[in-house]
């Protein structure tokens, strides 16, 4: 059900679209009936690669879609992209405008992962298809696997993050960046009565709750959530971005403030009034154009930097 709970506290050029969005996605008693459906509709509704999009394979059975930049005749940067989805839904192929707007901005190679879905495969299922995504994309002759990237949204920010310290734990590929687009980070939130808020659309605490205990299943929090390690030195410099409005607000601002003092490069950006997603809801709103352009402004600086 649509909420028009909190408007005036959404900007304004997002107040249309937060009149017509849910509070939340879906019931969390509803959700877990519904999963089957975006795991029928990838067999249903499977277009093929065209273009410069190129699917490739992983061990596990899941797939990357490779996106190229035209006329590139040198090994380019390349950025692993995640997708949301509360780590129980979603597809690589729901990002592929976002991913081809990246080729184009910045002439890169975007590869977007669609990694293994809990409840049926929790973690580390997921954390393990995109490490063997990023050791694909590293190995490729078109990509400089010493200008790799990684970054997601949501869910996909929380993998992004994880992959992080799995990639500096391994000490095989090191990425120039970590690109945290209102990430999934820190299960604990599942607990704080406060953090719903007036104004927030698309995920509550409710659903977030379900997300975290269908990925974690068994698994102990201390190992699988970002946000619980106790160590983070050695990270690749991070780029957060997140709005007030959203329920990954205060846990983005926290693990920024980790990262800084454990001497990781932190650049952070707030966004007044912006609910989840905002920037792919409304893409052409000056706010998600603006927030667009300051990760592309980070890529761009980290794929520089000797």
């Amino acid at each position: 059900m649509v909420s028009r709970r909190g408007l005036e506290f959404i900007d304004p050029d997002l107040r249309f679209a937060g009149r017509l969005l849910p509070e939340s996605l879906i019931s969390p008693r509803l959700l877990p009936r519904l999963l089957w459906l975006p795991r029928a509709m990838s067999w249903v509704v499977r277009p093929p690669a065209s273009g410069n999009v190129e699917v490739r394979q992983l061990p596990s059975g899941a797939t990357v879609r490779l996106h190229r930049p035209v006329g590139a005749s040198e090994p380019c940067p390349a950025l692993l992209w995640v997708h949301g989805g509360g780590y129980v839904i979603g597809q690589a192929r729901q990002e592929d405008a976002l991913c081809q707007r990246f080729v184009r901005e910045l002439g890169i190679a975007v590869a977007a992962v669609d990694y293994r879905l809990a409840p049926e495969h929790p973690y580390p299922a997921g954390l393990q298809d995109c490490y063997d995504a990023l050791l694909l994309l590293a190995g490729l002759s078109s990509v400089d696997p010493a200008r790799l990237a990684i970054g997601g949204a949501s869910a996909g920010g929380g993998l992004a993050a994880a992959l992080a310290l799995y990639a500096r734990d391994r000490d095989e590929v090191k990425p120039v960046l970590q690109l945290l687009v209102a990430a999934m980070l820190d299960d604990r939130t599942t607990s704080r009565e406060e953090l719903s808020l007036p104004g927030m659309r698309l995920w509550n605490r409710a659903t977030n709750a379900f997300g975290w205990s269908a990925y974690l299943g068994e698994a102990d929090p201390g190992a699988a959530v970002p946000a619980r390690q106790l160590d983070l030195t050695g990270l690749p410099p991070a780029w957060l971005g997140v709005g007030t409005l959203d329920l990954f607000h205060d846990e983005n601002v926290a693990y920024s403030r980790r990262l800084l003092a454990a001497d990781v490069p932190v650049e952070l950006e707030i966004v007044p009034g912006a609910f989840h997603g905002f920037d792919q809801i409304v893409p052409n709103a000056a706010v998600s154009k603006a927030f667009f352009d300051s990760q592309c402004r980070r890529l761009r600086s980290a794929f520089a930097a000797p």
